[in-house]
């Protein structure tokens, strides 16, 4: 009876299942009211005197290798339903993965990013907290320039040399002071002007600005350029320059595309005129070009800048600038399936 008691724990020992159920055939098996060991628990009383104490030890050793079988099998398939539960059926295909949104104003600068880059124009960048030299001063806007008053500027409190930038024309100066013509280099960046917020203006937005400085660059340069731009930009190629005033072009003029009037949404942008103002631009004045250490007799040059923000309104018929900076989820899944 001892050698039967001998197999049965090696049978215990070498039992596997896959579910629960095997389990559970397993343990009534041997642990049971009705099972295995109940009935040599009752045959003890028969077995001999001389084997009663191997007898005894036999069975206590197969009753604690078929509980520590229930319990490993019990752990291991509850650790392979929990995996299960978290990952899912791992022969399955993937799921889907959720597709991501460019901002607008993403999408829309790296387009005008692109348009510039066909022509050689390169991408500069710089502080968005600059100082009075590189915002205004370099720039033609000396201290006490009316002009200044044309851009209501955030000042740094603890020191009024310091603010934040009103435009990326200071990231022409920098480019300027460290590069030597020929240049060909557009700025893309935040900028902040202290104006009151509402659907049309904020107090920070986002600017393109353009910069070419070579030998005997003329404005009409400039303005084959920006035909160049409206056309892939916009599909237009129509467009006018309006005499205009910067302190640091001269001449300057604002540039109108024609937008049309086939819908109402067209007279409403346009004022019923069906013309579309998109941006400012100029011949480099040659004092900026002086103040950056590039020599005017040699050399000349055009810029112009243009808010991205208003384009990106303008493309994507969004009525309300404030929708740019509200990380509403909703309105920013809208333009998952753009670039």
């Amino acid at each position: 009876m001892i050698d039967k008691l001998k197999e049965l724990i090696a049978e215990a020992e070498a039992f596997s299942a896959q579910t629960k159920e095997e389990v559970e055939t397993f343990r009534i098996k041997y642990l049971g009211k009705k099972g295995l060991l109940n009935d040599y628990f009752a045959e003890f009383k028969n077995v001999a005197n001389e084997q009663k104490r191997e007898f005894g030890q036999t069975i206590n050793q197969l009753k604690k290798t078929a509980e520590e079988k229930v319990q490993a099998l019990r752990d291991e398939l509850e650790s392979k339903e929990e995996v299960k539960g978290i990952y899912g059926d791992l022969s399955r295909p993937g799921e889907p993965i959720e597709i991501g949104a460019r901002h607008p104003i993403s999408i829309v600068k790296n387009q005008i990013i692109d348009i510039f880059s066909r022509i050689g124009f390169n991408v500069s960048e710089g502080p968005e907290i600059e100082d009075d030299w590189h915002n205004f001063t370099a720039l033609n806007l000396p201290e006490y320039h009316p002009a200044r008053d044309m851009q209501d500027t955030f000042f740094i409190q603890t020191d009024p040399d310091i603010l934040l930038r009103t435009h990326t024309s200071s990231v022409q100066v920098r480019y300027m002071e460290n590069n030597q013509p020929p240049i060909r280099t557009i700025s893309p960046g935040r900028v902040y002007r202290n104006e009151a917020i509402s659907a049309r203006s904020h107090c920070f937005f986002h600017q393109v600005e353009g910069l070419y400085i070579d030998k005997d660059v003329s404005f009409a340069d400039l303005k084959q350029t920006l035909q160049y731009f409206t056309t892939e930009m916009f599909g237009k190629s129509e467009i006018r320059l309006r005499p205009s005033y910067f302190p640091f072009t001269e001449p300057s003029a604002e540039v109108d595309v024609y937008w049309g009037l086939k819908t109402e949404t067209d007279y409403r942008i346009t004022k019923g005129t069906g013309w579309l103002e998109i941006m400012g631009c100029g011949m480099v004045d040659p004092n900026v070009l002086e103040n950056c250490g590039i020599d005017s007799k040699e050399y000349s040059g055009f810029a112009f800048g243009m808010g991205i923000d208003r384009i990106a309104m303008l493309l994507h018929q969004i009525g309300d600038i404030r929708l740019l900076s509200e990380n509403d989820v909703r309105f920013l899944e809208q333009f998952k399936s753009a670039l």
